[in-house]
C-alpha cells in the first residue's frame, strides 16, 4: 500500500505540472476575447487621456502607467495560469496591434482617430495656453520639457509641438541655434578664403 501511494505522488505531480504548462483552463476563445477587449479598452483609454500620459511630464502621471499594466492582468489572464495560455495572450496581442499598425498604415485617417494629431504648445516664443489647458499641462512641465530639448527659454523657441506619441518636438529660432562642427569649419573655410581672396588683389598705389 504504502509503495503504491510512493509511486502515485510523482504521477500526480507530474500530471498536475503537465496540466499547469499544456492545459488551458479557460476556453482558448475566451482567452482571445479577453486579450482584445483589454487592448482596445486601453487603447481608448489612453486615447482619451491625451498625450500629456504619454509624456509622463510627472511622477503621477508615471505611477499610473506603471500600474495600468497589473491593473488589467486578472482582465486578461482570467483564470488561466498556463504557459500555453499566456503565449496565447502573447500572440494575440502582438497579432492584434500589428494589425492595427498595418490599418493606420493604409489609411492615415484612421491613425489620426487613434494617435490624435499634433498639438502646438509654443509659436513665435509665445506658449499657447488654451492648447495647455486641452493637455493638462502646466508652464513648469512645459518649460522643464523645453530645457531637456536645448532651449532655455520660450523666448528662443519658434514652435514647440507635443506629438501624438508623448514626445516634444522643439524649433528653435535662427539665432538661437547652435553650430555643428561641420558648419563651424564650413564658415572658417569660407571666411579663410574670402581673407585670401582680398590679401592676394593688387595694391593701388
Amino acid at each position: 500500500m504504502t509503495t503504491m501511494l510512493a509511486g502515485s505522488v510523482p504521477t500526480l505531480m507530474s500530471r498536475s505540472i503537465s496540466n499547469d504548462l499544456w492545459a488551458f483552463q479557460i476556453p482558448p476563445l475566451e482567452k482571445v476575447l479577453r486579450t482584445v477587449l483589454v487592448y482596445l479598452a486601453i487603447l481608448v483609454i489612453v486615447r482619451v487621456a491625451g498625450k500629456r500620459l504619454l509624456a509622463q511630464m510627472n511622477s503621477l502621471d508615471l505611477v499610473v502607467v506603471l500600474l495600468l499594466s497589473n491593473v488589467v492582468q486578472n482582465a486578461i489572464i482570467g483564470d488561466d495560469n498556463s504557459l500555453v495560455g499566456g503565449v496565447l495572450g502573447a500572440v494575440v496581442l502582438v497579432a492584434a496591434n500589428a494589425g492595427l499598425e498595418r490599418i493606420a498604415q493604409v489609411f492615415p485617417a484612421f491613425r489620426r482617430v487613434v494617435e490624435g494629431r499634433p498639438t502646438p504648445v509654443v509659436r513665435d516664443g509665445e506658449v499657447i495656453d488654451g492648447a495647455l489647458d486641452r493637455l493638462g499641462m502646466t508652464r513648469g512641465e512645459l518649460n522643464w520639457a523645453l530645457r531637456h530639448q536645448g532651449a532655455d527659454r520660450v523666448s528662443e523657441v519658434e514652435t514647440a509641438t507635443l506629438d501624438p506619441g508623448g514626445s516634444l518636438t522643439v524649433d528653435l529660432k535662427d539665432e538661437e541655434q547652435a553650430l555643428s562642427q561641420g558648419e563651424f569649419r564650413a564658415e572658417m573655410a569660407r571666411l579663410h578664403a574670402r581673407l585670401d581672396a582680398l590679401a592676394s588683389r593688387p595694391t593701388t598705389g
